[in-house]
Parts: structure tokens; sequence; C-alpha cells
């Protein structure tokens, strides 16, 4: 093999991986780790989450986690994760509980989407949250 080529990964060992990298990233934001948060998306990835314009590369996302996120802790309880080998998408929902920067509790559902490179780097996140709308 060249070196330079990465080993074939099967059908099962590629979804793995890019459940792993979805997991990894709520460790990563409910241990407030931006670092490790920002390593997990590709330079140029875009965020987007309703109430927001499209977050844009890793200045943008680092902005946003580091000051204009609205949470200031909590944990994500990831309740189904489906990746797909196929696609290099991931889909999840779960709830997230925990406490505001004014203080306040708050309990919300959400789901999100993500497409990752071959490298199981998140090129494209959208979030949704369960709330009353319509």
């Amino acid at each position: 093999m060249n070196p330079t080529e990465r080993p074939t990964q099967s059908p099962a060992e590629r979804a793995a991986a890019l459940e792993a990298a979805v997991r990894a990233y709520y460790r990563a934001v409910d241990a407030d780790d931006l670092e490790a948060l920002l390593a997990l998306f590709t330079p140029d990835a875009v965020y987007e989450r309703p109430g927001y314009e499209p977050f844009e590369g890793h200045e943008a996302l680092r902005a946003f986690y580091a000051g204009d996120r609205v949470i200031a802790s909590g944990e994500h309880v990831l309740e189904s994760v489906v990746a797909d080998p196929a696609t290099s998408q991931v889909a999840c929902h779960g709830r997230f509980e925990g406490t505001l920067k004014d203080g306040s509790a708050t309990a919300v559902r959400f789901a999100d989407f993500y497409e990752l490179d071959d490298v199981a780097r998140f090129t494209r996140r959208t979030t949704f949250f369960g709330v009353p709308a319509v």
C-alpha cells in the first residue's frame, strides 16, 4: 500500500467512525473544550442553527461557542444516532438540560444532522430544536 493511501473501511467501520465523531462533539461541547470541538470541524465547515446566520469556518464557530452561545453549561443526552456510511451523513436526536448565561435553567429537545469528510470531520451541521413554532 502506498503510504499516502488510507486503509479502506468496511461500511460498519465507517458508520462507527462517523458515530464516534458525533459523540465526541457532544462530549467536547459539554466539557467546554473548544479546541477539541473545533478539531471536529473542517476549516470551511458550515453550521446552521435557528436564530443565527450560518457560521462559516473555524473563526465563526469559535466566536459562537466562546461568546455568542447563550448556554453556560449543561449536558446533551443522545437518544438516537443513525450513521449512513454511503453518504457520510449522521442524524441524531436527544435532549439538552443545562443553565443559560443569565442563570436560568433550560431543557430542550434537539435534532442534529451532520455531513462528514473522508476523515470524519464535519463539513456541515444543521440543528433543529423541539419548541412550539406553529
